[in-house]
């Protein structure tokens, strides 16, 4: 049984078995690649009764990046794209949410990657909570955003020979998280 947001005020870290970060990026522009990180890192304070009083932090391992082709996964590590030997994380930090509804939040923060940091408004649903069979109760919230990678440094690309360009700038950020109450 779904409780009321306002009975979940707490602190919470992310369950990285049942959390996807993801990324969709147009390729050749006729495609998408979808690819996700596998190892990161998160915690949050809700705050129930005033969500403007929420935070949120996560670091991901850019080494962890993994799009089901190894050698484009490891181009990806190099200096063209993330540069993983020297910026080993890709972190996020909230500077403000704000409620839309009961179900819908905006949540503002400072994404920081390859050392370059912009704010960004991410708009995530609040999908529910349940107690697991373990006794630890989740939240689960979904949401995305789109960015330019060209804005944090990641600018390789090659040139198509009808035109246009491999990699496109456009980058998705997919977000499905179930946080477990601490």
């Amino acid at each position: 049984m779904t409780m009321p947001l306002s009975e979940l005020t707490g602190d919470y870290v992310l369950d990285p078995a049942h959390t996807r970060i993801g990324f969709v990026a147009r390729h050749a522009m006729v495609t998408k690649v979808r690819g996700a990180f596998h190892q990161f890192e998160g915690t949050a304070h809700l705050d129930g009764a005033d969500p403007a009083k929420s935070t949120a932090q996560v670091v991901i391992k850019t080494e962890s990046i993994d799009t089901g082709v190894e050698q484009r996964d490891q181009h990806l590590r190099t200096n063209d794209f993330l540069d993983a030997p020297n910026f080993p994380d890709i972190t996020f930090r909230t500077t403000s949410v704000e409620a839309k509804s009961d179900t819908d939040y905006r949540v503002t923060g400072d994404l920081t990657v390859k050392d370059v940091t912009r704010p960004v408004s991410i708009d995530f649903e609040y999908t529910g909570n349940a107690v697991d069979p373990y006794g630890n109760l989740r939240v689960g919230l979904e949401g995305s955003v789109t960015i330019s990678r060209k804005e944090y440094g990641v600018t390789w690309n090659a040139a198509l020979e009808g035109g246009g360009v491999l990699v496109g700038d456009k980058v998705v950020l997919e977000f499905d998280i179930s946080a477990i109450k601490q």
